[in-house]
């Protein structure tokens, strides 16, 4: 492998790129994991992926489920579902269903995003379980979570009651949120909705628990959790400018806490990094050597614009280096894949950037693959006998 290092191309990046280390949150939180969704930066980490009580904050997994099943036609928003006795049977938060009702599916999402209802998770879960019961929805949404790099996570049931077994890791939570604002845009401005009255049945229970909803600071999701055995918790996400957060915390001892804690977090995400654009597209950065074709050298260029998260104090420049294997061997298509950029910023996990070709190298002619050979062979030869063939 052939390194170049920071040092041949950093002039290319002075201009725009400075990092001092990142002051590191000091959460209270006994796990945490915060990422800049635009630019996949990891802020914060600890015990991120250790598998924990999630309590309601699993229930973004039948959410998750549900929208998928709504996409690919199984379920409709306009649809009634019954209630079953073992949904009207939980306790905690719920929408008060008994076995008398037929619920629309868009009164029972809402049921769960905002007033986190544990019968209305269940209801769900049995039109969509593979065996109509919760526990089979429950295996299901393992698998399904399997699936999508939620390595950490396994459901005993749909709503995160306590129950041995039912885990998920902070770092499972993010990625779940990030599938959520995603995949489905159409569905997520549900989760900043305030309140919810349904039926006018529970006017205990019609307002939304997360607290950073209305504070000014652009949240607008996702979910709380709280059990005994959980502490309280929040999945939560932000937007300022053209920069989204994703942030994950639990186990902390009281609700003002969670509250406390989520609102610092969104606060430091925001004002303790920017971000930069640090590569634009075309723009050659370095040139890869050529074994055997009608040019030496070969431009590699990024085929697009390429932003980046750096600490917002000015300072040292962002380290990297383009690795790529010495020489390439003509011919080469444009835009042909040859090497990785590695960006390094003080204090943040590494950023890799595929480089291209930035032009056509074709196979040189006989009397140019007889020069290469020969000064092949005069290298060797000038190297002594352990040189030579």
């Amino acid at each position: 492998m052939h390194h170049l290092s920071a040092r041949i191309f950093t002039g290319l990046l002075a201009a725009i790129l400075f990092a001092l280390p990142a002051s590191a949150f000091e959460t209270r939180a006994r796990a945490a994991y915060v990422v800049d969704q635009t630019t996949g930066t990891v802020l914060l980490t600890k015990n991120a992926d250790k598998p924990l009580p999630p309590a309601s904050m699993s229930k973004l997994m039948t959410l998750f489920v549900a929208f998928e099943a709504i996409r690919d036609g199984r379920l409709s928003m306009s649809e009634k579902l019954p209630v079953s006795k073992h949904a009207m049977n939980y306790g905690g938060s719920t929408m008060f269903l008994d076995t008398t009702d037929r619920v629309l599916v868009e009164d029972l999402i809402r049921g769960i995003i905002v007033l986190s209802g544990n019968d209305a998770c269940a209801v769900i879960a049995e039109a969509l379980s593979p065996d109509g019961t919760e526990a089979g929805f429950a295996r299901f949404m393992t698998q399904r979570a399997q699936q999508i790099g939620m390595t950490n996570s396994t459901f005993a049931n749909s709503n995160g009651w306590p129950a041995a077994g039912h885990r998920m890791s902070m770092r499972d939570l993010a990625l779940l949120a990030n599938r959520l604002i995603t995949d489905f845009p159409q569905y997520y401005p549900m989760f900043a909705e305030k309140e919810f009255k349904f039926d006018g049945r529970a006017p205990q229970n019609t307002r939304n628990r997360n607290p950073l909803l209305g504070l000014g600071i652009g949240a607008d999701g996702l979910k709380t959790g709280h059990t005994s055995e959980a502490g309280y918790g929040i999945v939560g996400s932000a937007v300022q400018g053209d920069r989204r957060v994703i942030f994950v915390i639990s186990g902390l001892d009281t609700s003002s806490a969670r509250a406390r804690e989520a609102e610092a977090i969104v606060n430091w995400a925001f004002r303790q990094f920017a971000q930069k654009k640090v590569i634009e597209k075309g723009k050659v950065l370095a040139e890869a050597d050529v074994w055997m074709g009608n040019a030496s050298k070969v431009g590699l260029v990024a085929n697009a614009d390429i932003s980046a998260l750096v600490p917002a104090a000015t300072g040292g420049k962002i380290k990297g280096e383009i690795i790529y294997d010495s020489p390439v061997r003509a011919p080469i298509k444009e835009g042909a894949p040859l090497a990785e950029l590695v960006l390094k910023p003080v204090g943040l996990e590494e950023m890799r950037v595929p480089l291209v070709a930035a032009n056509a190298v074709e196979r040189g002619g006989f009397l140019v693959r007889m020069k290469t050979v020969s000064g092949i062979l005069l290298e060797r030869l000038n190297q002594g006998p352990e040189g030579a063939f």
